[in-house]
């Protein structure tokens, strides 16, 4: 059989109809600006504002850069193709989207199972807190999830590269991911299905569970506290934190954990717009909603910018 060499594809987009394009034109535009002028925020206010400098604003000024970048990955691809007649993107740009949203993906969820070990150090010894987790020790856990992230999703992409694809150029999604793309390949990819469910598998369960393991020891320190008020101030110090996990992982969970039997892309597509476009402006409002300290000090901020401008 003749194989010719695919040199780029053609996405999916989430509807057929020219109005209903135009109108989610418009709301994802909306929503992906929202994410980025949220997340810069929360970025600027904890950068600017001496009480946010420890380490848990530390941690989710990360997850601010990450969730605007992960939804950078695919959303205004996305938006753009609702106006173009051939959504077509280069195999190289395929290639590289797949290794951004997989590289910042499997590093949210690392992130996100430090913050709540970071969360029981907090509660479990107060005390000791400040000497536990010092600066150096956060940039270095810091800089080994980037690591971890990125040789994850180099694997996937090298070994993506290795797949000859000859079943059309139509992805059956709205952008480049793992399972659509070999849906179309011709070559033996045994070894790419093993290392979606087995790798990913594993990091998306190993960091599920160490995050679990630390909600358990939280709640466990949380009722050795004497008073009521005690609790609930440590309580609500996780609320945001634990309303993210449940989030990310339900998302994560459906998208990679089913059987194959279970997997459809139609779902699949669903999902994906929920944890690429809806969850990463969730997590600022998340975090500023159920944060006293936030709220206070983006109400500082604002506060002297009006008075420089009244001056």
């Amino acid at each position: 059989m003749l194989q010719t060499l695919v040199t780029e594809f053609l996405l999916l987009g989430l509807s057929d109809s020219a109005d209903l394009q135009n109108f989610l034109f418009v709301i994802f535009v909306l929503i992906y600006s929202a994410n980025v002028v949220g997340n810069v925020t929360i970025m600027l206010v904890i950068w600017t504002e001496q009480p946010l400098h420890t380490p848990m604003y530390f941690f989710i000024s990360i997850l601010s850069f990450i969730d605007i970048f992960y939804s950078s990955t695919t959303v205004p691809k996305m938006f753009t193709n609702f106006l173009a007649v051939a959504q077509a993107i280069s195999r190289q740009g395929c290639l590289a989207q797949m290794f951004f949203f997989h590289f910042l993906g499997s590093t949210e969820a690392m992130l996100l199972t430090l913050m709540g070990f970071d969360r029981y150090l907090a509660i479990f010894s107060p005390l000791r807190y400040p000497l536990l987790m010092t600066r150096p020790l956060c940039l270095a856990l810091t800089g080994l999830i980037w690591s971890i992230g990125f040789f994850h999703s180099l694997l996937h992409v090298v070994m993506m590269t290795r797949v000859i694809f000859c079943r059309g150029r139509r992805v059956q999604h709205f952008f480049c991911d793992i399972a659509p793309l070999l849906k179309l390949a011709c070559s033996d990819v045994r070894i790419n299905e093993l290392l979606l469910f087995a790798v990913t598998g594993f990091l998306v369960l190993g960091c599920f569970t160490l995050t679990f393991l630390s909600y358990v020891l939280i709640v466990s320190a949380v009722l050795r506290i004497n008073s009521s008020e005690g609790r609930q101030k440590a309580f609500s110090t996780c609320a945001a934190h634990l309303t993210v996990v449940v989030i990310h992982y339900g998302c994560a969970g459906f998208m990679y954990l089913r059987p194959r039997s279970r997997h459809t892309l139609s779902q699949d597509r669903v999902v994906a717009v929920l944890y690429t476009a809806v969850t990463p402006l969730l997590n600022p409002l998340i975090y500023t909603l159920r944060n006293k300290e936030v709220k206070a000090a983006i109400k500082r901020v604002v506060g002297r910018r009006l008075g420089s401008q009244g001056d």
